[in-house]
């Protein structure tokens, strides 16, 4: 699986969970999961690598779903885990 593949996984679980997804021209920064009025928005900034666009999303994700009652991808999920760990070490 694919970067693209993966990102693709992880913005579907978000916006299967209430998420609604915005992409937006942000420099490059990736974009992130905020909170507007009360409703969880995710930006993809159209100008960042997939790689930074995956990491957020991961972490978003994270915070969003309960991976552990959900099926998720097998590959998907190691991702997830391989970002939020290497974030709780930092």
């Amino acid at each position: 699986m694919n970067q693209q593949q993966i990102l693709d996984e992880l913005l579907a679980l978000l916006e299967n969970n209430g998420v609604e997804l915005r992409s937006e021209s942000m420099g490059g920064g990736g974009g992130g999961l905020c909170t507007i009025k009360g409703k969880r928005i995710f930006f993809t900034d159209t100008q960042a690598i997939t790689a930074e666009i995956a990491h957020l999303c991961a972490l978003a994700v994270d915070k969003i779903v309960d991976i552990d009652k959900i099926y998720i991808k097998p590959e998907v999920r190691q991702f997830i885990e391989n970002i939020t760990n290497a974030d709780e070490k930092q």
